[in-house]
């Protein structure tokens, strides 16, 4: 049955050798000056240009980096050392490239005010808060760049386009948010990458062991499995808990909005021509965002609907279109 799955994703008249996949991927064989000087040129490039996509909040500017980011090739590279269980220099490239992307963020983000809003651009709130989701997508972008790197028919820029869509802009993003001071946001994106980064390993590891590169035959120095597979289980409990917590985080505050949405417009019911435009969550503070012709009602009433519907002690405060702001108080005191 395997050798069945295996002809289908992987025909053998399309099949890429291992050497022709060693010769691609690692940089230290063949024309290392030339590799290396390729890697780094244009790694330097997609994070200025993800950089300045992420400062003003250009997603098109963004895409452009992803397209030229070389930050794939050393991480398949580690996928196929861990399924030969053959040592690379891959892992050090990757922490110097992180280093890199991260210092070329923080570098430019110098021209922005200090008193910026980092959470109001789309570019760093989309990538300061991962949950399981990301993780999944990413698992799924390292099936479909391994099994492109395994055929021959599939384009070479393929595998790289679709996996550096998961890497270089979340480092950036943690460059700006380190230069402004905001260290949770800086570790939230990079949570992201690391996620990423292990969805990546472990989706080439799964494909290129399915696919059969694991039992040719290669030279160098061997190192045991079983220290690969330590190494993906701590690194998948280090990336599974927190954004398991996130998403879980997530969830909850999705319910409490929409439980406060409700107990609100129910304080509204009175006023015919009022609405309750949005409800939203920040800094542990919870915001009710009004459309009302005539004053509010009074607040009191708000706390006492809102008890039991969300944790007490948040604070609640609501913002009516005609400029009022009304610091309600915490619910349940």
């Amino acid at each position: 049955m395997l050798s069945g799955v295996r002809n289908r994703v992987l025909p053998a008249s399309q099949r890429r050798s291992l050497e022709e996949l060693s010769d691609d991927l690692d940089l230290s064989s063949g024309d290392t000056g030339a590799k290396r000087s390729a890697f780094w040129t244009m790694l330097t490039l997609s994070a200025v240009i993800a950089a300045g996509g992420v400062l003003t909040d250009s997603t098109a500017t963004v895409i452009g980096a992803m397209i030229i980011a070389p930050l794939s090739t050393p991480i398949m590279s580690i996928a196929v050392g861990s399924v030969m269980s053959r040592r690379t220099r891959s892992i050090r490239t990757v922490l110097a490239s992180c280093l890199l992307v991260i210092a070329v963020g923080a570098l430019l983000s110098v021209v922005l005010p200090d008193n910026y809003d980092l959470l109001s651009n789309s570019q760093i709130s989309s990538r300061t808060s991962p949950g399981l989701m990301d993780l999944i997508a990413a698992l799924a972008t390292g099936f479909a760049g391994a099994v492109a790197l395994a055929r021959r028919d599939v384009a070479a820029v393929l595998p790289g386009v679709a996996i550096a869509i998961s890497l270089v802009p979340p480092l950036v993003v943690a460059g700006v948010c380190l230069s402004h001071g905001e260290v949770w946001l800086a570790l939230g994106a990079v949570l992201l990458f690391v996620s990423n980064l292990f969805a990546l390993i472990f989706g080439g590891i799964v494909v290129f062991a399915t696919l059969g590169y694991g039992a040719e035959p290669t030279a160098g120095r061997r190192r045991p499995r079983r220290t690969v597979y330590v190494a993906m289980s701590l690194l998948f409990a280090v990336v599974f808990v927190p954004l398991a917590a996130n998403t879980t985080l997530t969830l909850l505050i999705n319910t409490w909005t929409a439980r406060a949405k409700t107990q609100a417009e129910l304080w509204l019911s009175d006023d015919p021509g009022a609405t309750v435009t949005q409800v939203s969550a920040a800094s542990r503070t919870l915001y009710i965002q009004v459309r009302t012709k005539d004053d509010l009602p009074p607040v009191d009433g708000l706390l006492e609907r809102l008890e039991g519907q969300i944790p007490n002690g948040i604070p609640v405060v609501v913002e009516s279109t005609r400029g009022r702001r009304v610091e309600v108080g915490r619910v349940g005191q």
